[in-house]
């Protein structure tokens, strides 16, 4: 069984190929297991699927940084490969704040984690320059030592604020505070995939299954891309199956989603308690 410090370098190597590797985003142990069985080299864990599980919206009010926590290290739990997290804003405005978040997902067996700029506030919804900076800063040395793989994350995009000059200032500055990766939701097009790309000296990722940006993985590879998440999409695809079996139970009295539903078998097989994604 690889120990946390192989993981960690599994997945640091992940991000050296000359091509994009996808990071499944699995919401519970269960679908963490599936997305292991079907060849995912590494997983993330979603605050949004795994909000949408308990019954919340995804928000910044809607989850702890205690259930965040508990819910990534079942997903450790649940298979062999590196796991990363979604830890939003790091759970406080003070770089302090964000640097106890990356020491207490270290300990849950995670090999990464990733901190945002954005607020949760409306009215300001991101970080000023100086203070995001900080709290990046605060994250990485947090990190130094430990088999943990940051990742900043410049939100704009997602809080309509569509400035790539801004959002490539923020990520080459996260990059110069220490973070291992960059990340900036949302960004429209291919051609500024290109060039937020272009302008940084670390793996970038972007995510997919968003509304927009509709591109194959060898697109954003030869993009300069080398990951690729899929955020909450997952998630939302499954109960997108959920609805519409229930609503044809609702509408029509029928059962024909049973015809594609995962035989009981397979997922029983799916769901041994020996962990899944062993890697050779």
């Amino acid at each position: 069984m690889p120990d946390q410090q192989s993981k960690f370098e599994h997945l640091r190597a992940l991000h050296q190929r000359d091509r994009a590797f996808v990071i499944a985003n699995p919401w519970d142990a269960g679908s963490a297991r599936l997305l292991a069985n079907l060849g995912f080299e590494a997983l993330a864990t979603t605050s949004a699927g795994y909000a949408f599980s308990k019954g919340k919206r995804d928000s910044f009010a809607g989850l702890s940084r205690q259930e965040i926590l508990e819910n990534a290290a079942e997903i450790v739990a649940a298979t062999e490969l590196p796991v990363i997290a979604d830890l939003e804003d790091g759970f406080g405005t003070a770089p302090e704040v964000c640097a106890d978040t990356i020491r207490l997902a270290s300990e849950t067996g995670l090999v990464g984690g990733s901190i945002e700029d954005a607020t949760g506030d409306p009215q300001a919804p991101i970080h000023d320059f100086d203070l995001a900076v900080e709290r990046v800063q605060a994250a990485a040395e947090a990190a130094r030592g430990l088999p943990f793989l940051l990742t900043a994350r410049a939100e704009n995009f997602l809080w309509q604020r569509p400035d790539l000059e801004d959002t490539i200032r923020r990520l080459q500055a996260f990059s110069e505070a220490g973070a291992d990766v960059l990340y900036a939701p949302g960004l429209p097009d291919l051609d500024a995939v290109r060039t937020v790309c272009a302008s940084v000296d670390k793996p970038v990722n972007v995510v997919m299954g968003l509304t927009g940006l509709q591109v194959s993985v060898e697109a954003l590879s030869k993009a300069g891309v080398r990951r690729i998440s899929v955020g909450g999409s997952f998630a939302r695809a499954a109960l997108g199956g959920l609805l519409r079996a229930a609503r044809e139970v609702r509408a029509t009295g029928t059962f024909s989603y049973a015809t594609d539903a995962v035989p009981d078998a397979e997922i029983s097989r799916l769901m041994s308690q020996e962990k899944s994604g062993r890697r050779a």
